[in-house]
């Protein structure tokens, strides 16, 4: 028979990956009699784990959560899972870079060396983002979203003032170290309601309201890649509303860096490559093409060249009409 530690922790592994576990299929799995299976589930229970014993014909036992927070147990590729997320908290954009430093040092502790040597390998040096969100306001926040319960808060406006808010919360989306709710705003004053993006770290919450709703379908059915696409100035899809392609004097790979996931690279001798690239207007797009300090052939679309005569316009304008000064790529003279 195995030692009766060794067993128990076979046990709560055991109990973690299933929810609910037949009493003759836990002895089985154990090699152990029923009995046996009963005083180990005891001996969990002294350590402060809730085991709850099922009803029926066969019996059987299932972990819940309980009132306080018991030995946690890991296989490799989930201890190894949470000192990676651990150390990358910092940059997280939650107020929990002291909290999460503790608890690396906690789970490392008491790592195996094999274990820890894999950890120790990935060097991280994860900075706090310059806006951090309180960890309660997110907790309460991501709950009235599981809970479906209608949320109020003040949102702090980019001009500073404080604007009232009662909205229909559906999910929370951490994106580039920061946080933001995706909630339906059903207007005010017979205005037409519509789907809305708050920063997370801009909400003052008010009292819950213990208002429920019901959830409707976030457009496209994917909740962040609704949020990327807002930011992009897209409607509903992850794709910039404006693309255009132009041949920049320069090799790829001293355009690459430079550009947003999903540009498309094609070269074109050793010095030119064609560039398809996107943004959320276009004259941003001409100026984007313009801010590679190289000569630019736009190919289309139409919209993109007009672009590129206004933004040339406003350019010579600013530089109060003048001939453009030589330069590298100046025609000189």
């Amino acid at each position: 028979m195995t030692d009766p530690s060794s067993r128990a922790l076979r046990l709560l592994s055991l109990l973690q990956v299933q929810r609910d576990w037949p009493g003759d299929l836990l002895a089985e799995r154990l090699e152990v009699s029923p009995r046996t299976v009963r005083r180990d589930v005891d001996r969990l229970r002294g350590l402060g784990y809730r085991v709850d014993a099922l009803r029926g014909p066969a019996g059987g036992y299932r972990l819940v959560g309980g009132a306080e927070l018991p030995p946690l147990l890991f296989d490799d590729d989930q201890a190894v899972a949470v000192a990676l997320a651990l150390a990358v908290a910092p940059a997280s954009g939650a107020e929990i870079a002291e909290a999460a430093a503790r608890a690396l040092g906690t789970v490392r502790q008491v790592m195996p060396s094999r274990l820890r040597h894999r950890v120790d390998a990935v060097q991280v040096v994860a900075a706090p983002g310059a806006i951090a969100v309180d960890p309660d306001v997110l907790v309460a926040v991501s709950d009235a979203a599981r809970r479906r319960e209608v949320l109020r808060f003040e949102h702090l406006g980019t001009g500073g003032g404080r604007r009232p808010r009662k909205v229909e919360p559906h999910a929370v989306v951490a994106r580039a170290g920061r946080w933001y709710l995706l909630a339906w705003d059903g207007g005010s004053e017979g205005g037409a309601g519509d789907w809305r993006v708050f920063r997370i770290d801009r909400m003052a919450l008010q009292p819950p309201t213990r208002r429920s709703f019901t959830a409707r379908p976030v457009p496209g059915g994917d909740p962040a890649a609704f949020v990327a696409a807002r930011f992009k100035g897209s409607a509903v899809e992850d794709a910039w509303p404006c693309t255009g392609t132009a041949v920049v004097h320069l090799p790829p790979a001293r355009i690459a860096p430079f550009l947003e996931p999903g540009a498309v690279l094609e070269q074109r001798g050793p010095e030119r490559t064609v560039v398809t690239a996107g943004s959320w207007s276009w004259n941003a797009l001409a100026a984007r093409f313009a801010g590679f300090d190289a000569p630019v052939e736009v190919e289309g679309p139409d919209e993109l060249r007009r672009a590129v005569l206004e933004v040339g316009g406003r350019l010579l304008a600013a530089a109060g009409g003048a001939d453009p000064a030589p330069g590298r790529h100046g025609s000189g003279g």
